[in-house]
C-alpha cells in the first residue's frame, strides 16, 4: 500500500509539473513590445516552476528508491517455496508430474492388453483380453484427461506466479519513468530560469551626467546631476551606476576627488575605489526619469590630472533580473588651485574604453550600498515624455518643473529605499584613464 502511494504521488507530481513555462523561455530584453512577451512566464514564475520541478524530482527519486526496495523484496519473496503462488505452481507441477507418469502407465496397460487379444487361445481366453483391453482404454481416457487438467492446472499456476513478478517489475518501471519525467522537467526549468537569469543590454536605459564640467579646479566643488530614463517598454526596478576617479590614483590611497550624492535629506559618499550602486530606484515606469544630485570636491593641493567619470544603470524587470543600460564615459580635467579656465563647457560623452563597462557585483536587495546610507530615502527628479513634472521618489508628491530641468525635486522626503550593496572589489587600472572593474549584475535572488 505504502509503494501504491509513492508511486500515485510520483506519476501525478510528473504529469502536473507546469513544463510550458520551462519552453517559454523570456528570451527578449527588458525593453520588447508587450505584445511580444505578454504570454511569457514571469521570472518569479520561472523561479517558482524550477522550485517546484526540484521538489517535483526529489519526491520522484524518493518513490523510485523505495520502489527498487520494495520490487526487490517482492521477487525475493515470489522466488520463496513457502510462498502461496510459488507454493501453487510446485503443488501443481508435482500433480501434472504425477497425471503424466499415471497416463505413461495407462498406454502400457493398453498396448499390454492389446498383446493379450493376439495371444488370446480360444473364444473364451479371447473375449476376457478384449473385455481386459476395454477396461485399459477406458483407463487410459481418463488418465488423459486427468493430465489434461493437470497441466492445465500447472500453466495457471505458473502464469500467476509470472503475473505476479511481472507485475512488480511493471510497478516500478512505472516509477522509473515518472523519476526519468520529473528528471527532465527539473532540466528543463533549470535552462529556462537560467536562460532568464543571463544579463541583457538594454539601449533605451540610458543614464546621463548634466552640469558635470570638462574642467574643475583644485579647491573648488561642483554639483551636477546623474539622469537616468527609462526609455523601455516596460517598468523596471533600477541602480544607478556611478564611479568617479582620477588617472594614476591607485585604489585605497585618498583621492584627489570626493563625490557624494544626496538621498534629498543628506549627502552619501562614493568609496572611489570601485563602481558602486547609488539612489535605487524600486519602481520606473515606461518613458519616467530619475535625477540623482551629486557635488564632487576637488582637494586645494590637486595638481593638474586627467579624471572621467562613469555612469550607467542596472536594472531588473519582472522578466529579468539583470538589465545593463549603456555605459557613458567622461573625461574631464583637473586644474591647480587659482586657475581661471574662464567659460567651461559641460563634458562630452565619450567613447567608453574596452575595460569600463565592467559592474559591480551586488548582494541582492534590501542590502547596505559600498556608500552607505542603508534604509535612507532616495528623492529624485522623474518626467514623462508627455507631462514633465517632478516627483519626490516614494511619496506619490508631485509639482511642475522645465521639461530641460535637471534639479533636483524639493517638494518633500521619500520614504525609505535600500540601495544595492557591492559584494566584491575592482582593480582600478592607471594610465589612459582605463578603469579594470570585475563586475556581474544583480543576482537570481532579487
Amino acid at each position: 500500500m505504502r509503494l501504491r502511494r509513492s508511486l500515485a504521488v510520483a506519476v501525478a507530481v510528473a504529469v502536473t509539473t507546469p513544463v510550458a513555462l520551462f519552453t517559454a523561455v523570456p528570451a527578449l530584453a527588458a525593453g520588447a513590445p508587450a505584445a511580444q512577451t505578454q504570454n511569457q512566464p514571469t521570472y518569479a514564475e520561472l523561479k517558482k516552476a524550477a522550485a517546484d520541478a526540484q521538489k517535483a524530482y526529489e519526491k520522484a527519486l524518493a518513490a523510485k528508491e523505495e520502489g527498487q526496495e520494495k520490487v526487490k523484496a517482492t521477487l525475493e519473496a515470489l522466488d520463496s517455496d513457502t510462498h502461496p503462488l510459488k507454493a501453487a505452481t510446485i503443488t501443481a507441477d508435482k500433480a501434472a508430474e504425477e497425471a503424466a507418469a499415471a497416463e505413461t502407465a495407462a498406454e502400457k496397460a493398453v498396448r499390454d492388453a492389446e498383446a493379450a487379444v493376439e495371444a488370446a487361445q480360444g473364444e473364451t481366453e479371447k473375449a476376457e483380453a478384449e473385455k481386459a483391453l476395454e477396461t485399459a482404454e477406458a483407463d487410459l481416457a481418463k488418465a488423459v484427461e486427468a493430465k489434461e487438467k493437470a497441466d492445465a492446472a500447472a500453466e495457471a499456476a505458473r502464469t500467476a506466479l509470472d503475473d505476479a513478478r511481472v507485475a512488480a517489475v511493471r510497478e516500478y518501471s512505472v516509477l522509473k519513468k515518472a523519476l526519468d519525467d520529473a528528471l527532465a522537467a527539473k532540466e528543463a526549468a533549470e535552462e529556462a530560469l537560467g536562460t532568464a537569469e543571463e544579463c541583457v543590454r538594454e539601449t533605451g536605459l540610458t543614464s546621463l551626467a548634466v552640469g558635470l564640467p570638462a574642467e574643475v579646479v583644485a579647491g573648488t566643488t561642483v554639483d551636477f546631476t546623474l539622469r537616468v530614463t527609462n526609455g523601455t517598454e516596460r517598468t523596471l526596478t533600477v541602480d544607478p551606476l556611478a564611479f568617479v576617479h582620477v588617472d594614476g590614483e591607485r585604489g585605497g590611497e585618498k583621492s584627489r576627488l570626493a563625490v557624494e550624492w544626496s538621498n534629498g535629506s543628506g549627502w552619501h559618499a562614493l568609496n572611489g575605489d570601485e563602481p558602486e550602486h547609488i539612489a535605487h530606484i524600486d519602481t520606473m515606469a515606461p518613458g519616467e526619469r530619475s535625477d540623482v544630485k551629486l557635488r564632487m570636491t576637488i582637494a586645494p593641493d590637486a595638481a593638474s590630472a586627467d579624471a572621467f567619470a562613469l555612469f550607467a544603470a542596472d536594472a531588473s524587470s519582472a522578466y529579468r533580473p539583470c538589465v545593463l543600460g549603456p555605459m557613458k564615459r567622461y573625461d574631464f580635467e583637473l586644474l591647480p588651485a587659482g586657475s581661471d579656465p574662464g567659460p567651461v563647457d559641460d563634458a562630452d560623452p565619450g567613447q567608453t574604453g574596452k575595460d569600463d563597462d565592467q559592474r559591480p557585483a551586488t548582494a541582492g536587495p534590501g542590502t547596505t550600498p559600498q556608500g552607505g546610507a542603508a534604509g535612507q530615502p532616495v528623492t529624485t527628479a522623474r518626467t514623462t515624455p508627455t507631462t514633465p513634472t517632478t516627483r519626490t521618489a516614494g511619496t506619490g508628491t508631485y509639482g511642475t518643473t522645465a521639461a530641460t530641468g535637471g534639479t533636483l525635486a524639493q517638494t518633500g522626503t521619500s520614504p525609505a529605499l535600500v540601495p544595492l550593496g557591492a559584494a566584491s572589489a575592482v582593480a582600478v587600472a592607471l594610465g589612459a584613464g582605463a578603469v579594470l572593474a570585475a563586475r556581474r549584475r544583480m543576482t537570481a535572488d532579487r
